[in-house]
């Protein structure tokens, strides 16, 4: 795990990233919240390589910037967590047309090197194995600097 300040790469990559934590996360909590980037990772998948479905329980919000080309098999899928608390009974047939809210997987859009994906870190994810050429994605997770509920305020530190 990388701290933004371990290279000044990390930290213009911080410097770019804070700015829609924001934006994002007034999404997610209704309110501009100061946000610190606690890690970063670089992942190489290989051809064939993959990542299992998992989440990010250590924080709020998650990211993937893509640092190289994806080919289109193996661009992030995002899931339902297995227990779920949706509705046992829903509205899925062949006229449906299925979306984030409604499918029980969706695949990110095809991402060009440079752009990036943020969602709530307890969202289930994985990378399908990998058929293409060397796959590079730089990884992240936020938290907001304090959160306040009802009155019940908690903060924290970078």
């Amino acid at each position: 795990m990388l701290k933004p300040g371990d290279s000044p790469l990390l930290i213009r990559a911080a410097e770019l990233i804070t700015p829609q934590l924001a934006e994002f996360g007034a999404l997610m909590f209704g309110e501009r919240l100061g946000w610190s980037l606690k890690e970063m990772w670089v992942n190489v998948l290989d051809t064939g390589g993959r990542q299992v479905m998992h989440n990010h329980a250590n924080s709020f919000i998650s990211g993937v910037v893509y640092l190289t080309p994806t080919h289109p098999e193996a661009r992030t899928v995002f899931m339902k967590s297995p227990g779920g608390t949706d509705f046992a009974f829903k509205n899925d047939h062949a006229g449906t047309n299925n979306g984030p809210y409604s499918a029980d997987k969706w695949i990110s859009p095809q991402p060009e090197p440079g752009d990036m994906v943020m969602f709530p870190s307890y969202l289930m994810h994985a990378v399908p194995p990998n058929p293409g050429e060397r796959r590079i994605t730089m990884s992240f997770n936020a938290i907001p600097t304090r959160l306040d509920s009802w009155g019940y305020t908690i903060g924290f530190s970078g």
